[in-house]
């Protein structure tokens, strides 16, 4: 990586809800997995990792963090390189949105919008995730969504309006 004018920059959102052993735990995960990534570009920079209740039917709260990443890679050779980071801390693609060691979603680029069989940047539900929105707008909150023209913190600002309250959804 030597000329800088050929750098994507990417913003990650990663999450860890299972343990890979009593040291690594979700929240350590993350930190390997972010060092890890570090060895694919230059992290730019990488927010506090923060602890979220579950989405779909697990019940273990999730350890999540963004980070934004400077590299020569494509999205999909990104894509390649971060799915074998996942497998290398334990990762197994089984049940949607069930427990999971790692997961690493790519956000955003600045290249803008990509759309394959394999690859969606924008990433399609980013902007109804608090867990994603929060650790991204503590660290990109000027950085637009392509598709809405939105910046990241007026997006996390609208999902932080207060909503009526819903009797029927359960607490964890």
């Amino acid at each position: 990586m030597t000329d800088t004018s050929a750098l994507h920059h990417y913003l990650l959102a990663l999450g860890s809800n299972r343990a890979r052993s009593a040291r690594l735990t979700p929240r350590a995960l993350i930190a390997a997995a972010i060092a890890a990534i570090g060895c694919e570009g230059r992290v730019m920079a990488a927010s506090p990792i923060l602890s979220n209740p579950p989405m779909g039917p697990s019940h273990r709260r999730y350890a999540n963090s963004a980070l934004l990443l400077a590299t020569d890679f494509s999205p999909s050779e990104l894509l390649e390189r971060i799915h074998a980071i996942e497998r290398r801390f334990g990762r197994r693609r089984a049940r949607r949105w069930g427990e999971r060691r790692l997961d690493i979603d790519i956000i955003l680029w600045s290249g803008g919008k990509v759309r394959s069989r394999t690859l969606t940047i924008p990433h399609v539900a980013f902007r109804s995730r608090s867990f994603v929105l929060g650790p991204a707008s503590a660290i990109a909150p000027d950085w637009r969504d392509p598709e809405t023209g939105l910046r990241l913190r007026h997006l996390h600002a609208r999902l932080q309006r207060a909503r009526p309250v819903d009797p029927t959804r359960r607490r964890h």
